[in-house]
């Protein structure tokens, strides 16, 4: 049967398909729009099976927030290629997963792809993509934040992107220069108190055992590690990290300055270079 340019079009536009492939489906389905999008659905998983081996080590990596900033995710959606993630329409295919997440709160990345986005759940969409730019495209990595406001950064050439939370309204341009921090910095943790026993619990052995190749008498071991874990805090807490857009300065500090008894309650980071 003949297809008519309208429908192909309409095709294109419910699966991000190229106009060839949606008009070979609709000829294949008699003009069905619903075995269609099953034919593409379906040629998706057929490529996916193919390049299932491959490594989909680019990406993009992008954060948002709701538009009260009281809810916040990021999202990582890989591919093989540096050329497809910096495609348009897979950054926008990331984004449309990004707000489902934000709008629906799936409590994690299995509850994600399981929503529905667009007549289909979120891992079919992703399948089908497969299909249309014939890479491996995988969804490895969501987190949800929620707290008084939020703060997203993504970093120019999205491969890296952070979240921050504060349990009061801040000013925009300190919360973001918070942010940026948090993906320039990397914390560990928001401060002291929020590093692992296990990450302490390392750390101090290795400082020792350096104390120890460094000559130093065994009864003074204990001590210099727990000096050189203090230098540890300082430099990979947030709070205690020097701002480095400032200087001479912490960034808790900075926040006292600028929000007075203001807390950062919440900090997310994810980079595809780590």
């Amino acid at each position: 049967m003949a297809i008519k340019a309208a429908d192909v079009a309409k095709l294109r536009k419910m699966t991000g398909a190229g106009m060839m492939d949606c008009k070979k489906a609709l000829e294949e389905a008699n003009g069905d729009f619903a075995g269609a999008e099953k034919i593409i659905r379906e040629r998706g998983q057929e490529v996916a099976k193919k390049r299932s081996d491959r490594d989909a080590t680019e990406g993009a990596v992008l954060a948002k927030t709701s538009d009260d900033k009281k809810v916040g995710a990021i999202v990582v959606l890989n591919c093989e290629t540096d050329f497809v993630a910096k495609n348009e329409d897979f950054i926008k295919f990331t984004n449309q997963i990004l707000d489902k997440a934000i709008a629906e709160k799936p409590a994690d990345l299995d509850a994600l792809k399981k929503l529905t986005l667009d007549g289909a759940t979120v891992e079919e969409k992703v399948t089908a993509q497969v299909g249309i730019i014939g890479e491996k495209i995988e969804l490895s990595y969501y987190v949800l934040v929620q707290a008084e406001q939020l703060t997203a950064y993504i970093h120019q050439g999205n491969k890296l992107a952070s979240l921050v939370g504060f349990d009061k309204t801040v000013d925009d341009q300190m919360a973001r220069d918070v942010a940026m921090q948090v993906a320039a910095m990397a914390p560990v943790a928001i401060d002291k108190d929020g590093v692992s026993a296990n990450v302490i619990e390392q750390e101090m052995e290795i400082y020792k055992e350096k104390a120890k190749n460094e000559g130093k008498p065994e009864n003074m071991l204990e001590k210099i590690a727990e000096g050189r874990m203090n230098k540890f805090f300082k430099e990979n807490t947030l709070l205690e990290q020097e701002f480095v857009k400032v200087g001479k300065t912490s960034v808790g500090q900075y926040i006292k300055e600028n929000a007075g008894d203001t807390k950062v309650v919440a900090m997310e980071r994810y980079t595809l270079n780590a």
